[in-house]
């Protein structure tokens, strides 16, 4: 992939006017991105600090920190988590539990009181983005664990506080947020292999590579080209896409882009994916 700031005279400031007007055009009241070029180095950013709330793209840096914890040896993948649903809110400790009609996976219910591995939990909350999956792992290594691995590999601001649907962490405003730029510095130290070891930065890029729902940044680019990605959504709240595209031919980039205040969940989609499209786009130049 040749450097977007000397292709063809289509230079990063180029790009940056294309998706600036993309974005005014999109009825939001905010959208972040973040784009690096992984060859090249160059990297942009529009509205790249803006806060927002992290909905599932909170979920990378649990997967993270689990996977540095197998590096160290104080877990294995291979071990056996009980499924329960009931945990208890960062603001009093109260006890709640997680709505099943509220969660893209509905399956992992019908197992209470059964084990289910780290491994397979964290398939589910990466792949369909199981809450239930989530709330279960966060309990194993702890939020704050994930926070601050995360400030350690350059996303220094985000934060990563709480499990999904502790509502009255919520209504307190103990939210999870990130950046763009946050993203996109956990994605690029995964694809540069210093997320954790390099072996498991392989796995979890394999499993970003499953992700089920494809209609932000791989609606973008053409069909087969692998993208290691996360989503993240609370519907006429937030839209998120964010991870690793992979062309066929050249070095790989990193992009997130994060929408708030769109109502319309397939008009958020395609404000990601046309931004996808813009970069991917102005790479073949």
């Amino acid at each position: 992939m040749a450097p977007i700031a000397t292709a063809a005279g289509q230079g990063l400031d180029s790009l940056r006017a294309r998706i600036e007007t993309r974005i005014a055009q999109a009825p939001a009241r905010a959208v972040g991105v973040y784009f690096r070029d992984l060859g090249s180095g160059d990297t942009l950013l529009v509205g790249a600090n803006t806060r927002f709330h992290a909905a599932s793209t909170m979920k990378v840096p649990v997967m993270i920190q689990l996977f540095r914890d197998r590096d160290a040896g104080a877990l294995s993948l291979d071990d056996s988590i009980l499924i329960h649903n009931e945990f208890r809110s960062i603001l009093d400790r109260s006890p709640y539990s997680l709505d099943k009609a509220d969660d893209s996976d509905s399956t992992l219910y019908a197992l209470e009181g059964q084990r289910r591995s780290v491994r397979q939990l964290i398939d589910l909350m990466e792949t369909i983005s199981s809450n239930l999956a989530t709330n279960l792992l966060i309990d194993r290594v702890g939020a704050p664990r994930a926070n601050a691995t995360a400030h350690a590999l350059g996303a220094d601001s985000i934060l990563v506080l709480r499990g999904v649907e502790d509502d009255k962490a919520y209504q307190a405003g103990m939210n999870n947020t990130t950046t763009a730029r946050d993203l996109g510095m956990l994605f690029t130290a995964l694809a540069q292999y210093r997320a954790a070891s390099p072996a498991a930065c392989r796995e979890m890029l394999d499993i970003l590579a499953r992700q089920h729902f494809t209609e932000g940044i791989p609606a973008g680019v053409p069909p087969g080209t692998r993208v290691a990605h996360k989503t993240g959504w609370i519907e006429g709240v937030v839209y998120h896409d964010a991870g690793v595209v992979y062309p066929t031919s050249g070095a790989p980039y990193v992009l997130v882009v994060l929408t708030s205040g769109i109502q319309d969940d397939s008009v958020a989609n395609a404000v990601v994916a046309d931004v996808s499209r813009l970069v991917f786009g102005a790479s073949r130049r």
